[in-house]
């Protein structure tokens, strides 16, 4: 995993593998570049699947991948 953040001549860069937002009662998946996945770690955290949305995934898809499903 990378992490870019610093100076590129006159431009900051700043950009991270997981975005995560938490949204109602539900953690939004928003960005996961990582090579297990985050929503792995938050299931073996205890958190239910049916807490976890996939916001990287269309919407019309999201209702096959076994997680929250939302608009």
């Amino acid at each position: 995993m990378i992490l870019d953040m610093g100076w590129s001549g006159d431009q900051y860069l700043h950009s991270t593998p997981i975005h995560l937002s938490l949204i109602g009662e539900k953690i939004w998946i928003q960005c996961d570049d990582t090579e297990e996945g985050v929503a792995t770690d938050l299931l073996q955290a205890g958190v239910p699947k049916e807490d976890i949305v996939l916001g990287f995934r269309h919407p019309k898809v999201r209702q096959y991948t076994g997680f929250a499903v939302l608009p």
